[in-house]
């Protein structure tokens, strides 16, 4: 039996909903209009850029709308013109009072990068790697007024290993994200009338992502670190001052040399061709990808070919915690 197509509005600013967009747009649901966040500055030369769900929406032809706000009369009389079955909400960024959530026919779905209620909030994904968290997953939510908080229609799983990033946990999330969102389009009044509430008392909070953040602290074990770097790999990626240089570390591993412990926290102790070996806390920490200033990333051995003589035992990285 085919399904009923619903009338859609579709609300996103990032890839991760840009995604979702083209799964929708390949879908039989018809999308009558595209909310994104207005254009921002970009680039050295600071132009306004467009973001990756507006590109989508107007290759695709689509009517494209970015208030700065939805909480005005007129924005949200613009939004009830469009007479959609449901709103479809994915890393917006803007906030959406009771109002507009009243609005379509079913209401204001939204597509969350986490098992809520762990991870409510605007981070989801990085924070889940940073805390050591062996699984995530996608929840499709009711929106109501509170922060991530609505009742669930669906979610689904997948694993956090030693090697994942926030880059390659994101797809692995779009991957789930967009079939579980058509699922749920297409069996829309049953999935309501199943909704699960969340428990808040196992709420946690993902916060916004901070540049200050990225910066290693040497004192911290090197399972800490090495999750940081994966977390914020692409973005804001780990750094460390070297020599009165910023050097990007991109990808480490964990290593356990028990003959090398003791050393000084941020201490350069080995270098070859697998990588450079620093002293944390706890533990050590090989260094795999790096980036000097003014370069590319590079691998270990590149960069070693190259400036060996930076990267010298015995030397140091300072840390966060000698600010």
């Amino acid at each position: 039996m085919t399904k009923k197509a619903l009338r859609l509005i579709f609300a996103g600013t990032p890839e991760f909903a840009a995604l979702h967009l083209d799964a929708l747009l390949a879908s039989h649901h018809q999308v009558v209009a595209v909310y994104t966040q207005p254009d921002r500055p970009a680039g050295r030369g600071k132009k306004l850029h467009a973001s990756p769900v507006k590109q989508r929406a107007e290759a695709a032809g689509l009517k494209v709308l970015q208030p700065p706000t939805l909480r005005d009369a007129a924005a949200q009389q613009e939004l009830a013109a469009l007479q959609a079955d449901v709103m479809v909400v994915v890393a917006y960024g803007l906030i959406l009072p009771q109002a507009v959530l009243d609005i379509p026919r079913y209401g204001c779905l939204n597509v969350h990068a986490s098992l809520l209620p762990r991870w409510r909030g605007a981070a989801p994904i990085q924070r889940a790697i940073e805390a050591g968290d062996h699984e995530s997953g996608v929840t499709i939510m009711q929106m109501d007024a509170g922060l991530d908080t609505g009742a669930m229609l669906s979610t689904a799983r997948c694993a956090i290993d030693p090697s994942t990033t926030a880059a390659s946990l994101h797809d692995s999330l779009a991957a789930l994200g967009c079939p579980s969102l058509l699922e749920v389009l297409d069996n829309l009044p049953q999935k309501q009338a199943t909704a699960q509430q969340q428990n808040d008392e196992q709420a946690t909070y993902a916060h916004k992502i901070l540049k200050a953040e990225a910066e290693i602290n040497w004192q911290q074990s090197a399972a800490e670190i090495d999750r940081k770097v994966r977390a914020f790999n692409p973005f804001p990626v780990c750094f460390s001052e070297l020599e009165r240089q910023r050097v990007k570390v991109w990808q480490a591993e964990v290593v356990d040399e028990p003959s090398l412990a003791g050393q000084p926290p941020g201490q350069i102790l080995h270098c070859d061709k697998q990588g450079i070996v620093v002293a944390c806390g706890d533990g050590q920490l090989r260094l795999t990808q790096l980036q000097l200033p003014g370069g590319k990333a590079l691998q270990a051995e590149q960069l070693l070919n190259a400036r060996s003589e930076l990267f010298a035992p015995g030397g140091s990285f300072s840390s966060a915690a000698q600010a």
